[in-house]
């Protein structure tokens, strides 16, 4: 057992044998209620104003109203977004995490679209509190659990995500470090015992968020270095080392075909221009003035989370009996708040796919946890306690105000969306996954109109002028369409002459088509859009979105990773039992 007369141990300490190790349904009703009313407190604003729209809304809640149209339509597992770019398309869900996308379409299908936002919200707060509550109480006594997972759940950082960028997706990865954190922990007390758990946590945030699980993966490499070097236990290594392997393979049907693909699309506009990591370092002056003007922001917002915690941790210092994986914490904030300055540039020239965290402030993710561990423990006595948390909480609640003021509120965009997927008008599409040779900027009558479009202009909009090289109106074209899903496209086509058929559709490698029975080669547009030869007279026409090898061998992968877990765990359980 640590000796509780040591301010900051130099091992990691042990919980008392007196404190209960496994907590009922009794003991999580407390914290779990006053989380879920701090949670409501967070959302109470956007029952007022409408959503907060953040960066990132419209590309959220159009992911959402996508896959539960998709789902309709038989399709479980979305990779092509149908609708995006006005109809032309994208493969998004190849390259973004599916955590959030599933999450936020599950609430679509029960909850009108002007509620998911915040429901979504709400959901991901209370989990992310009680997630801290269950790392907390392995250190601090109840009250301070309690405490703890009410000043995660409305750290300034996730109200950062949630009124200025809507980051839903990176929000998770945000609840779920708590259990990264307490997943190496117990790495350290248990060894190989808990290695799926901890691939299991690992896999989760990669399937959350990609920049932030980056940022997450070298977390916690850092932390298990650093655990080693404090126990002197090689099996912390290796059994960390399988844990991270183990997750990945978990995460492999979405991380092989992402990052294989990667090829067939423009990712690398996500580290241009505003979005390089050159130009995010806090305080950074680089950039258009709307974008200085969040990066002010959100650097204050960092630079009094960093200044609390240096306080807290003083306290925390001083107090006789606080018991923390001491070490852990030092080397993960203050690493955190390294790679947020510009003095870290050459670390993020060097380490491998680190550009594509794109804002240095994202590592606020490993210090959340940090900020409300501290705020939690570091003071002695009940009135010093209650006196410090008090302040934190009107800290907290005045921080969360002047944020909501200067957020932009939105009553119309969530259902404005959903309106015009359900017409087939589609919603905008991104730079980054768009296929290398396409200009979405340039496609054909990608206007959206509020009124109902007819399906043919929805299946098949133009021909192909091979000499001029431009999109024409089609004449003398007539189209059935037989079934038109988000992966499949069968009509007939019946023409008096030959026609270069220009299909609504951006080219993509996954994507076959048929003539007659026949594959042909598909022809790509100036635009990037996809337009088939098609001889005079009726044919058939069956373009489908196929399974590549990368897909396959990702799903592989994760299977089988997930039976090893399984099979591991239950040997374990048996040998416990035996024993």
């Amino acid at each position: 057992m640590a000796n509780r007369s040591t301010a900051m141990p130099t091992k990691i300490a042990e919980r008392t044998d007196s404190r209960p190790t496994v907590f009922g349904w009794k003991e999580r009703v407390r914290p779990l209620v006053l989380v879920a009313l701090a949670a409501t407190a967070v959302i109470a604003p956007m029952w007022l104003f409408g959503d907060a729209s953040g960066h990132d809304f419209q590309f959220h809640m159009a992911s959402w109203v996508e896959m539960v149209r998709q789902w309709h339509e038989g399709i479980l597992f979305p990779r092509w977004a149908e609708w995006a770019n006005w109809g032309y398309g994208e493969p998004r869900f190849i390259f973004y995490p599916p955590a959030s996308r599933i999450l936020g379409a599950v609430l679509g299908l029960i909850l009108p679209w002007r509620a998911v936002a915040s429901a979504y919200t709400w959901l991901v707060l209370v989990g992310s509190g009680m997630a801290m509550w269950t790392l907390a109480r392995e250190w601090l006594s109840q009250d301070e659990a309690v405490a703890a997972a009410i000043f995660f759940a409305v750290n300034p950082y996730s109200l950062v995500l949630v009124y200025y960028r809507s980051d839903f997706a990176e929000l998770l990865v945000v609840a779920l470090f708590p259990l990264l954190i307490l997943a190496v922990l117990r790495i350290m007390q248990e060894g190989w015992a808990r290695v799926p758990f901890f691939a299991l946590v690992f896999a989760a945030v990669w399937m959350c968020d990609a920049p932030a699980a980056v940022v997450a993966t070298y977390s916690t490499a850092l932390l298990l270095i650093v655990a080693y070097a404090v126990e002197n236990k090689r099996n912390i290594l290796l059994s960390g080392a399988a844990g991270i392997v183990c997750g990945f393979g978990l995460a492999a049907f979405y991380v092989l075909p992402a990052a294989y693909e990667q090829k067939w699309s423009n990712l690398g506009f996500t580290v241009r221009g505003n979005y390089q990591f050159v130009q995010n370092f806090l305080f950074s002056r680089i950039g258009d003035p709307d974008f200085r003007l969040f990066n002010l922001r959100i650097s204050a917002i960092a630079l009094g989370i960093v200044f609390v915690c240096a306080l807290l941790a003083l306290f925390a210092a001083r107090r006789p009996n606080m018991r923390t994986p001491s070490w852990l914490l030092i080397a993960l904030g203050g690493s955190s708040v390294f790679m947020m300055i510009r003095a870290s540039s050459f670390l993020w020239h060097v380490l491998p796919e680190m550009k594509f965290v794109q804002f240095p402030w994202r590592w606020l993710d490993a210090i959340a946890p940090i900020f409300a561990f501290l705020a939690a423990g570091a003071c002695t006595g009940r009135k010093k306690r209650w006196l410090v948390w008090t302040c934190m909480l009107v800290l907290i609640g005045g921080t969360g105000t002047a944020i909501a003021r200067t957020a932009w509120w939105d009553r119309d965009s969530a259902k404005d969306i959903a309106t015009w997927v359900r017409w087939g008008i589609g919603y905008d599409g991104t730079d980054e996954f768009a296929p290398p040779r396409s200009d979405r900027y340039a496609l054909y009558g990608v206007n959206p109109s509020l009124e109902q479009p007819p399906i043919d202009s929805i299946a098949i909009a133009t021909e192909f002028d091979a000499a001029s090289k431009t999109l024409v109106p089609a004449s003398d074209v007539r189209i059935h369409v037989e079934r038109w899903t988000g992966e499949r496209r069968v009509f007939t086509e019946e023409s008096t002459r030959p026609v270069n058929l220009a299909l609504r559709l951006l080219t993509y490698p996954a994507w076959r088509a048929c003539v007659d029975g026949r594959y042909v080669t598909m022809r790509t547009t100036p635009a990037g859009t996809v337009w088939l030869p098609i001889p005079a007279g009726s044919h058939g026409i069956d373009l489908a979105f196929q399974r590549t090898w990368d897909r396959t061998v990702g799903a592989a992968i994760s299977v089988i990773s997930a039976i090893l877990l399984l099979a591991w765990t239950l040997r374990k359980r048996l040998a416990l039992r035996e024993s």
